[in-house]
C-alpha cells in the first residue's frame, strides 16, 4: 500500500531531510586523502544524533538469514562499490570517488539521500560519471508530477544516463519512503515491464540513480551487503527525497 502524506507529515519529512543534508554537507568538508570511512562515518552521526534524530541505516536487518544487521550510519562506497559499503579503517586515496548514503529518522519519519564525491584530484571520467548521476536525477524528477506514472521517471533517468554510453544497476532501485525506510512503490532508474502507480500528491519517493561505467551487471560480497560491478569498473549514486505535489516536486534532503 502506497501511503500518502498530508501537509503537516511532509513538514516532519522536511525536517528529518534537513538532519540529512547538514551530515552530508559536514562528511563532505571531511573527504580528503587519509581519512578513514569510519571517521566520515563517526562524523555524520555525530551530527544526526546532534539534532535529535538516530540513524535510519544502523542496525537495518539483513535481508540474508545469514547476514549481520547493518554495523553503521552511513553507507560509504568506493570506486566499484555501488552501494552499501560498510565503514571501516580503509583510508581515502587521491583519485577515489566515494559515494556516501545517509538516512535519518526523526519525529516519526525518515529522510534519505547519496552523494558521489571526488577525492582529492579524480580522472575527468570520473568527474564525467559523477556529474552525469546527478543530473540524471533531475532529468527524472522533471516527471515527477501529478498524474504521471512511476515509468516516467525510469525512463527519463535510463535515457539521460545511456546517451553517455554508461549503464543503469537494474538489481537495486528507489523506493517510496516515510514512516518506514523503504515502503511502496518500487522505483527503477530503467524502463521496466511494469509502469508503476500514479503519482498522487503527497506521495513520498527516494529516487536513487545508481549508474556504472561498465556493464549493468553487480556482485554481492560475501559481507552479504555491499554491491560491487561485476567488471570492476567505477559506480555513482546519487539520490534524494521528494515529495510529489500539484505542481513540480520538492526535494525534502537539500539544504535552502
Amino acid at each position: 500500500m502506497i501511503s500518502v502524506k498530508s501537509k503537516s507529515e511532509l513538514d516532519l519529512m522536511r525536517r528529518a531531510g534537513e538532519v540529512v543534508a547538514l551530515a552530508h554537507k559536514k562528511v563532505e568538508e571531511a573527504i580528503m586523502p587519509g581519512v578513514t570511512t569510519a571517521e566520515l562515518d563517526r562524523i555524520a552521526e555525530e551530527v544526526i544524533r546532534k539534532h535529535g534524530a538516530i540513524p535510519s541505516f544502523k542496525g537495518y536487518k539483513c535481508p540474508y538469514p545469514d547476514g549481520i544487521d547493518y554495523p553503521s550510519s552511513i553507507c560509504a562506497s568506493i570506486n566499484n562499490e555501488v552501494v552499501h559499503g560498510i565503514p571501516g579503517l580503509r583510508e581515502l586515496k587521491d583519485g577515489d570517488i566515494i559515494s556516501i548514503d545517509i538516512g535519518a529518522y526523526l519525529n516519526g519519519f525518515h529522510g534519505d539521500a547519496a552523494r558521489t564525491f571526488a577525492v582529492g584530484k579524480i580522472s575527468p571520467e570520473a568527474q564525467r560519471l559523477i556529474e552525469a548521476t546527478k543530473q540524471s536525477f533531475f532529468e527524472g524528477i522533471k516527471n515527477a508530477v501529478e498524474g504521471n506514472r512511476i515509468i516516467d521517471i525510469s525512463s527519463a533517468i535510463e535515457s539521460y544516463v545511456v546517451s553517455f554510453g554508461y549503464s543503469v544497476v537494474r538489481d537495486y532501485v528507489g523506493h517510496g519512503i516515510g514512516r518506514e525506510m523503504h515502503e511502496e512503490p518500487p522505483i527503477p532508474n530503467y524502463r521496466s515491464r511494469e509502469r508503476g502507480p500514479r503519482l498522487q500528491r503527497g506521495m513520498t519517493l527516494a529516487v536513487e540513480p545508481m549508474v556504472n561505467e561498465g556493464t549493468y551487471k553487480v556482485k554481492l560480497l560475501p559481507n552479504k551487503w555491499t554491491v560491487v560491478t561485476a567488471d570492476g569498473k567505477l559506480s555513482a549514486h546519487y539520490e534524494n527525497t521528494i515529495a510529489i505535489t500539484e505542481n513540480e516536486p520538492i526535494i525534502l534532503t537539500m539544504l535552502d
